[in-house]
């Protein structure tokens, strides 16, 4: 589990998937709620908060940092389970 200096805490889950997959990753907003998909599906922005993870970047967008504390292996499913996940 990782806490970071912005207060945020990361799920080994989440931390395991970035590294394994070897991309950076972002926190977005979707109608069902705050998701992570890789930056090729959803372009990190100059104002996104960036969080080391290995060598990669998880960017969360300052919109989700507002209501945000803990990133989960459920912010993960919705883009797991998708086919855009062969991405």
């Amino acid at each position: 589990m990782i806490r970071t200096k912005n207060g945020f805490v990361i799920d080994p889950e989440i931390e395991s998937y970035i590294i394994e997959n070897k991309k950076d990753f972002r926190v977005c907003t979707t109608c069902g709620g705050p998701v992570i998909v890789p930056i090729e599906l959803k372009p990190a922005k100059e104002s996104d908060i960036k969080i080391e993870i290995g060598d990669n970047i998880l960017y969360v967008s300052k919109i989700q940092a507002r209501y945000l504390r803990r990133f989960d292996k459920f912010m993960l499913e919705q883009y797991r389970n998708s086919p855009l996940c062969r991405i």
